[in-house]
């Protein structure tokens, strides 16, 4: 799930902090992949009809058409991608599973009453509400990426806390997910829609936790209490807060103990019985990662085995042999070519003056105002629009 409204309390408040562009802008880059979030997508998007796509022994072959051509995608973009796998979830993720696996049983069973009775739009839509990431599509993904010679680790547990360690350690430029927790990991950026196709024309969102935490006038516990409060995967949302009230809430009380306090004196909110906040907060401030200097994070670019690569995706899969021939040899020249660093890599960033700092905040809070008063047009004009009378004798 990651963390809810997030992305939208970022851009509403702290839209500095977000930057778009295209898959080229990343040329250069080592970039650290959360592959259990990309499998997922991958089992959901690359479809044929409505249904994933099969070899003739009838596997699924999904996750693996997506990760080759994705990945190399992003190779012929002058990327380097690290893919990070989950280990072992935290045990105080275990609610947030066991709910997950109900949902999806009851797809499961709503998936086979559409078979019987549904329309092919039922069909599809509880199709996709059943897919799971098994331990066999992360087996055959991590021996398609060692046929690639595409590096990727195993994390101790979650992989978004271990592509932060990365990217903080400056081992890679960035950690990428589409789950905002991997900020709230403290990963100094963010890449979404990395690993998105290229029909779907998205842009890479490229967000920057400093400016995040400039924007949100916070610091980095702070940020965290902030997420825990908005519902993440640790612990139950609170009935009634939304992300405006999550915000205004912290800074108001400064903490989530403060919060906590609040709510039991005021009784305008009730706590579900359970709420480990302060365990929550220890997972994401000192999470069960891999050090960046541990020989499990390790990592470097082989050649591609092309023959390997025959053998377990046209042989085996059932994939085009010549479509594969074609993207090994890709994968070998542009491996090569991504070796070029980019310029930023020379320079260390300056840090910014008070007066800057100063400066930014104007600009920021008068994006914000004018982003409100557009809001209010809008709804003024919809307000006029249905009170104006319609039609006449």
């Amino acid at each position: 799930m990651g963390i809810k409204h997030l992305y939208q309390v970022i851009s509403e408040n702290a839209p500095d902090a977000i930057k778009t562009g295209e898959i080229k802008n990343q040329f250069g880059r080592k970039v650290a992949i959360d592959a259990s979030m990309s499998i997922y997508s991958f089992l959901i998007a690359v479809r044929s009809d409505g249904q994933q796509l099969m070899s003739d022994t009838g596997e699924t072959t999904s996750h693996l058409m997506g990760m080759f051509y994705r990945t190399l995608r992003m190779v012929d973009n002058g990327i380097k991608p690290l893919f990070v796998f989950d280990g072992a979830p935290p045990k105080l993720k275990s609610g947030e599973l066991a709910k997950r696996f109900q949902r999806k049983s009851e797809a499961q069973e709503a998936h086979e009453e559409a078979k019987e009775t549904g329309t092919a739009e039922e069909v599809e839509k509880f199709s996709r509400r059943t897919v799971r990431v098994t331990r066999e599509h992360n087996a055959e993904c991590q021996r398609l990426l060692t046929l690639m010679g595409i590096p990727y680790i195993v994390a101790p547990t979650e992989a978004e806390a271990q592509c932060a360690v990365l990217a903080r350690a400056g081992k890679v430029y960035a950690a990428a997910s589409e789950d905002m927790d991997t900020l709230t990991f403290n990963s100094p950026v963010l890449l979404r829609h990395l690993t998105f196709s290229e029909q779907r024309k998205e842009p890479i969102l490229e967000i920057h936790l400093d400016k995040v935490l400039e924007g949100l006038e916070m610091e980095m516990p702070q940020f965290v209490d902030l997420c825990i409060l908005l519902g993440c995967d640790y612990v139950d949302p609170i009935k009634g807060i939304g992300p405006s009230t999550a915000l205004k809430l912290i800074r108001d009380h400064k903490n989530l103990e403060g919060v906590v306090e609040f709510f039991e004196t005021s009784k305008k909110y009730s706590l579900p019985e359970d709420w480990p906040y302060k365990d929550a907060r220890l997972l994401f401030l000192e999470p069960d990662v891999r050090p960046a200097d541990h020989p499990d994070c390790d990592f470097k670019w082989d050649a591609p085995d092309v023959d390997g690569l025959i053998k377990f995706l046209v042989e085996e899969k059932g994939f085009s042999e010549d479509r594969v021939r074609n993207a090994a040899t890709r994968l070998q020249k542009n491996l090569k070519s991504a070796q070029q660093s980019r310029l930023e890599g020379f320079f260390k960033p300056m840090d910014r003056t008070p007066e800057q700092q100063a400066a930014l905040k104007r600009k920021n809070e008068a994006k914000i105002e004018d982003k409100k008063k557009k809001q209010k047009q809008v709804a003024k004009e919809k307000k006029e629009a249905k009170a104006k009378p319609r039609g006449g004798l």
